[in-house]
């Protein structure tokens, strides 16, 4: 599906031609009176009420909020909401998701994250599932803390609750699109309204193209293009007066290019390949692909790093208002096959090339019932269900380095059923009183689980019985179960009719699971343990006046049995492999989101997040025994600080929107590299290649816009405005090729956005 330059700036004017006038999607909100702050209606606890109304910390971003920040797939939400980070494994599709210092480190695909994503409140439980393109958003929530007593599938770190527009009662349709600097092409439609009397549909489509920003430093050819189409239609249907039903279907192909790594230190010359320099560029990288590993994996020899993926599922919604009390029904099932090669050299040499494939088949089904009655007791409680499939191959080429290829096979199935409920109730008509429950039943099985060394060109990878029995080999099976209760207990008190101070304790649970990376050492692969977090939180939430809104929390975390991706040595392949151990550990921070509007055409928003974590306990890590961490940092940057001034000025019959965000990100340590090294304040350091520097990022945009109502917008955006050379991720696959993922240097371009 790749299009040159002419056809990407062609059918962004042919889309202008024909839809003809359009609206300003980054418009600023309208306000009743100059200078008030609009309230934010949020469904974070499965009913529409103010954010502002609610003890639960959180951030909310509008779809323009979304486009301002150039947000364009979850990872870069990393740059808009505190105390989040989201870093893609060696530059991959397999997104690691943190929160307040909560999150899990793996390049595999079978393990879940502490951080749940939900689309229209459906789980999406694999991190590889959450890749997709964001187009046709109502508004993203971010919850943090844990979840599980209101959501369907547990969380110790918290949820992002994606929440796409629904089918309208009105005919409406709308598009926006944007060209930018290495002929990137980004483009969303949607058509909206009724087809029969209750019956509406909305369809969205959403297309990314071209952007590459980075050359092969022996050949220079190109590496970075997008190749991205997505659909989603949704029909609903009020089949009776009290009950509304919506089906929604989805696919998406992704044939993008991945990321290319640069080489932090000069990588050496081994048997058969030579030695590379060290990079001093962020636009260099480097890759190759044997033809007899690519005849293995059946891919193309001229394949660059990147992906071929393809999702599509269906939801179903149902929603009955039996007057007191809602029903609600989500069944969803996602299917998604990944097929993705990356460089982990990053160069020439066939040292460390990685070809996924995977299938994921998940379905779900969430059933819960709610309180609708305006007493003081409110409640929610539900069901929760869950068949998820994975059957994951992926081929190790170290031809250069070990003499062969390897290739890693298992299957995961996973089932959880989980019963949930919240009850409410308003002792004053100021102090309120929560409770929380949740108990879960979750099992794991770990099938086949192999690891063939091929020495051959082309390498055979046998999978045969025979062959296993021959080789000595035993495929590997294990299971795991856990059922756990969690829950939740707090108080909200109405300081003022605008003021709200909350307090809570709250315990998550993610379930434990196998790690699954390639190794002969069949001890390896032994499951870690569930982690449990018992979290402490303070909050408040107040509109000092119409025009300042300041937002706080103070937190303390305490880790029962972390899941960390430390290292052990295997003394089948001789060299360090990950695995996945179990810590005590704790957290403290607090928090900070401010939104000032002083002005009508002024609005400025801040956030700051600070956090600090120590082990508790011991950490198995590459010595013969564990090593006493305790009191010892944990590995995530402390510091997160972030916002946003936005100018709209009245000039000649329109209005000029001008805008500015910015974010800065802490720096930190690889934990899981740690060796017993002392740095000059006694804590456990790893070696400075393996440090992510601090950064910060900003963009910037200016929008014409018309005088009155939000029908077109035009104008010239900017990302990452000072050109700001950072890393997002700092690793190895083998020792002695030290690694990193760059992000993307200054890219400009122009945006046009309408409605009719």
């Amino acid at each position: 599906m790749s299009r040159s330059t002419n056809y990407s700036f062609a059918l962004t004017l042919a889309i202008a031609s024909v839809l003809g006038t359009a609206r300003a999607a980054d418009a600023p909100p309208k306000v009743t009176d100059a200078g008030h702050l609009e309230d934010i209606v949020v469904t974070a606890q499965r009913r529409e009420e103010s954010a502002q109304s609610i003890g639960i910390a959180l951030t909310v971003l509008t779809d323009a909020a979304l486009k301002d920040a150039g947000v364009a797939k979850v990872n870069d939400l990393q740059n808009t909401v505190p105390s989040l980070e989201v870093e893609p494994a060696f530059g991959s599709g397999q997104a690691q998701f943190r929160l307040r210092g909560v999150g899990f480190i793996d390049y595999t695909a079978n393990n879940s994250s502490p951080v749940a994503v939900n689309l229209d409140g459906v789980a999406l439980p694999f991190p590889i599932q959450t890749q997709g393109q964001i187009y046709d958003v109502s508004r993203v929530e971010v919850l943090r803390g844990p979840q599980g007593t209101l959501y369907g599938r547990n969380t110790t770190g918290g949820a992002v609750n994606f929440i796409t527009n629904r089918p309208t009662a009105d005919e409406q349709a709308g598009f926006d699109v944007s060209y930018g600097t290495h002929n990137a092409f980004v483009g969303e439609g949607y058509v909206s309204g009724p087809i029969s009397e209750g019956f509406r549909a909305r369809l969205a489509v959403a297309i990314e193209d071209g952007g590459n920003w980075q050359r092969e430093r022996v050949t220079n050819a190109s590496l970075g293009d997008k190749n991205r189409v997505g659909g989603r239609l949704q029909l609903e249907w009020d089949s009776a007066p009290n009950v509304n039903l919506r089906l929604t279907l989805h696919a998406s192909q992704d044939k993008s290019d991945g990321y290319g790594l640069q080489l932090l230190v000069p990588e050496a010359a081994t048997f058969a390949a030579p030695a590379v320099p060290a990079d001093t560029s962020v636009y260099a990288t480097g890759w190759s692909l044997r033809p007899g590993f690519a005849a293995a994996v059946g891919i193309s020899p001229t394949t660059k790093p990147g992906v071929d993926n393809s999702n599509l599922g269906a939801n179903i919604d149902l929603n009955v208002d039996l007057g007191s009390v809602k029903f609600t029904s989500i069944t969803a099932y996602n299917k998604l096959i990944r097929r993705e090669l990356g460089d982990w050299d990053a160069s020439d040499n066939v040292e460390s090339d990685v070809f996924f494939h995977d299938h994921v088949k998940v379905f779900s089904e969430e059933a819960h019932l709610a309180s609708t009655g305006s007493g003081p007791f409110g409640w929610v409680t539900g069901v929760y269900y869950s068949d998820e499939k994975l059957d994951e191959s992926f081929y190790s080429d170290f031809a250069q380095r070990l003499g062969g290829a390897a290739d890693t096979t298992y299957e995961q199935d996973g089932k959880t059923l989980g019963v949930f409920g919240q009850g409410t109730y308003q002792f004053t008509d100021a102090l309120k009183g929560i409770l929380g429950l949740r108990y879960e039943h979750e099992t794991l099985d770990l099938k086949n689980l192999y690891t063939l060394f091929a020495t051959g060109n082309p390498p055979i990878f046998d999978s045969d019985p025979g062959t296993f029995q021959l080789s000595g080999i035993t495929p590997l099976n294990k299971s795991l179960t856990n059922s756990d209760p969690s829950g939740k207990i707090g108080l909200e008190y109405q300081i003022a009719p605008r003021e709200l101070l909350y307090a809570s304790v709250s315990r998550g649970v993610k379930s434990g699971g196998f790690t699954a990376h390639n190794t002969l050492n069949q001890a390896a692969v032994d499951p870690f343990l569930p982690e449990r977090l018992t979290a402490y939180e303070i909050g408040l939430k107040s509109d000092f006046s119409s025009t300042l809104r300041l937002n706080a929390a103070v937190f303390h975390y305490k880790y029962k049995d972390e899941q960390i991706l430390s290292k052990i040595f295997d003394s089948v392949s001789q060299s360090y492999i990950g695995r996945f151990v179990n810590a005590d550990s704790k957290i403290d921070g607090v928090e900070l989101e401010l939104t000032w509007r002083p002005l009508d055409s002024l609005e400025i928003t801040q956030y700051a997040g600070y956090k600090k974590g120590t082990y508790t306990s011991q950490l198995l890590n590459s010595n013969p025994v564990p090593t006493d961490f305790n009191g010892h940092d944990l590995d995530f940057p402390k510091t997160s600080y972030g916002g946003e001034f936005a100018l709209t000025l009245p000039a000649g019959g329109y209005r000029v929107r001008s805008e500015i965000n910015y974010s800065y990100h802490d720096k930190y340590d690889q934990v899981f590299l740690l060796e017993n090294v002392q740095d000059v304040t006694g804590n456990l350091a790893g070696p400075p290649q393996y440090q992510i520097d601090a950064y910060w990022l900003a963009n910037a945009s200016v929008s014409l816009l018309p005088d009155s109502g939000d029908k077109w917008a035009v104008g010239l955006w900017v990302h990452n405005l000072t050109n700001q050379k950072y890393f997002l991720t700092k690793n190895f696959f083998l020792p002695g090729t030290n690694v990193a993922a760059a992000g993307e240097p200054t890219t400009i371009g122009i945006r046009l956005s309408g409605k009719f």
